[in-house]
């Protein structure tokens, strides 16, 4: 299996995990923090590129989990963070990953916004070296090992 089929298959896996627990994930940490772990990951090479803002966005909208907030909250709560990472990275960063870690007093919680970043890492098909150490921070903001998701 190559490596393209196996990222496709783990993003696969870890959305229908998502969304078996969809009931539980309905807290605002967990909206909170996923919103802040979608702009980190759309931001990881430190660039906010216009299409992948837009690519993000849509998938947002379109995830099942995440529909359980109204999609314009989400997007608003997005692009609010886009802006603080595209007005100052290191203290944006430092504030989304403050933000994610919230998110730690819930297990399940913590584990699906780690899953949703690797859903929205994956998605174009190259969970990149940057995607990935965003993801492995976060993991580490939230008392996770980074390991447990291959990371």
């Amino acid at each position: 299996m190559t490596l393209w089929d196996r990222l496709k298959e783990s993003a696969r896996t870890m959305q229908t995990e998502l969304e078996a627990r969809r009931e539980e994930l309905r807290g605002g940490a967990f909206r909170d923090a996923s919103m802040a772990m979608c702009a980190l990951v759309a931001a990881a090479d430190g660039a906010i590129d216009p299409a992948e803002r837009r690519r993000v966005s849509y998938l947002i909208e379109q995830n099942e989990v995440l529909k359980n907030f109204p999609a314009d909250e989400l997007s608003r709560r997005f692009e609010e963070w886009l802006d603080r990472l595209a007005a100052d990275v290191e203290a944006g960063r430092e504030s989304a990953l403050a933000e994610i870690a919230k998110a730690r007093r819930k297990p399940v919680e913590a584990r699906a916004v780690v899953q949703i970043g690797i859903v929205i890492g994956g998605s174009d098909g190259h969970f990149d070296l940057t995607e990935r150490s965003v993801v492995a921070e976060a993991c580490h903001a939230l008392g996770l090992p980074p390991h447990e998701f291959d990371l």
